[in-house]
């Protein structure tokens, strides 16, 4: 009788077993729903914009790193640039003992004016037999002249057989004189002949020697190059430098790009000019640049390395290999937050557009230049310029008065106001 009323009247703890089993039901298929549709939305990326999306954090700020190195032997007596500091282009960062280089212009400048003269004299000497042979053809004619007056009075007996051989023997050498005259006329002529003062070859390769003289002094002075900090410094006062000893750095950081390493699988439908977006660490998640593919590397770093690997050996393990991108930056982002040179990136490629080559033989003009340099050679050549004019004279005006003329040469002091003032004040 007891076990009926139990069959009907069920326990109070099963009920709650059957309860507890329904919500654990209920929270393992929401489980799996909430994967289903998050497995569902990642396909949805993947497929819309996920498998367009190439991303590495192995990038790196690069930039130019402009070498200062002299191009001639000196001792340095001052350094007026430090690590840090920013520089102008232009400005002078370490200067050389110039007092050799002085002195060899001093005697290059003389060597030059004494040259001058020496032309000039060589024009002189040319008229000068010019006129010489004027003379000598003088007397050949007025000895011609004699010969024929004696050899008709010599029949009629006015004039004796001898006195005509002296007439003779005065026309051959009043002829051979001449011959004489025109040789050495032509001799002289050959120095002068189609040149002027300025074009003469002896004067030219003196100006050249002052030319050089000239930049030699100049260059003990080293300008930066362009605008940028300075960096790996490693010159001292009293050091004694030779040609192309590096004395410190200047990093233009206007000029940087971005150098991302993507591994090989992610080179697949990289191209040339696609967007990149990236992120600096330094500046974390809040400050996002935008650039451009710009350039592929041409091969591994592995391959490029100081010590490329020998897979031949047999000690052979696979290892993914990277190949460095080139990404140029949005120049105005670059100015609100700068970046040094080796700072941590992440760089994201969008690759939807995957039209053209994956490596575009296209020449580029890249072109990285400075005037800083450009000014010296005109003021040498306006200091040249300076010494033919005060030393030519009249005779290298009617010299030249039978070429075209030169363009008047501007003043020194007009060359020296466009140069950089720096530069200005160490060439002279």
């Amino acid at each position: 009788m007891s076990e009926a009323i139990n069959e009907l009247n069920p326990a109070p703890e099963a009920d709650g077993n059957d309860a507890r089993s329904r919500k654990r039901k209920r929270l393992i298929g929401g489980i799996v729903g909430v994967f289903m549709l998050a497995g569902i939305a990642y396909g949805a990326y993947w497929m819309l914009a996920g498998r367009y999306v190439e991303t590495t954090d192995n990038a790196y700020a690069g930039g130019n790193v402009v070498q200062i190195t002299p191009q001639i032997a000196g001792t340095v007596i001052a350094v007026n640039a430090d690590d840090t500091q920013f520089v102008n282009a232009g400005q002078v960062l370490v200067r050389l003992d110039q007092a050799d280089a002085e002195v060899a212009l001093e005697q290059a400048e003389s060597n030059l004016a004494k040259t001058i003269r020496d032309v000039r004299n060589l024009y002189a000497t040319n008229a000068q037999q010019q006129a010489n042979v004027n003379v000598r053809e003088a007397d050949v004619s007025k000895a011609q002249q004699d010969v024929a007056r004696r050899e008709r009075l010599v029949t009629t007996g006015a004039v004796s057989r001898e006195e005509l051989d002296h007439a003779r023997d005065a026309l051959r050498s009043a002829q051979a004189a001449l011959v004489a005259a025109k040789q050495q006329s032509a001799a002289t002529g050959a120095l002068v002949d189609r040149t002027t003062i300025e074009g003469h070859p002896d004067v030219q390769k003196a100006a050249a020697t002052v030319k050089d003289a000239y930049l030699t002094r100049a260059r003990t002075a080293l300008p930066a190059p362009v605008s940028g900090f300075v960096s790996k410094r490693n010159v001292q006062l009293g050091q004694r430098v030779a040609p192309g000893t590096p004395l410190m750095a200047v990093v233009p950081l206007n000029q940087v790009w971005i150098d991302a390493n993507f591994k090989e699988p992610q080179l697949a439908n990289m191209r040339d000019g696609q967007p990149v977006t990236l992120k600096a660490d330094i500046y974390g998640g809040k400050v996002e640049y935008h650039g451009r593919i710009v350039g592929f590397g041409a091969g591994t770093g592995a391959a490029f390395s100081l010590l490329p690997a020998q897979n031949a050996t047999g000690n052979w393990i696979k290892i993914v290999q990277r190949v460095p991108v080139r990404i140029a930056l949005d120049p105005e982002e670059l100015a609100q937050h700068p970046l040094q040179i080796g700072l941590s990136m992440e760089a994201t490629v969008d690759t939807h557009e995957r039209g053209g080559e994956r490596l575009p033989q296209v020449a580029r003009a890249t072109e990285y230049k400075t005037d800083v340099f450009g000014s010296l050679d005109e003021l040498a050549t306006a200091r040249v310029r300076e010494i033919i004019a005060a030393n030519e004279g009249v005779a290298g005006v009617r010299a030249s008065s039978n070429v075209a003329k030169a363009k008047p040469p501007r003043a020194a002091a007009v060359i020296q106001r466009e140069m950089p003032p720096a530069v200005a004040q160490s060439a002279h």
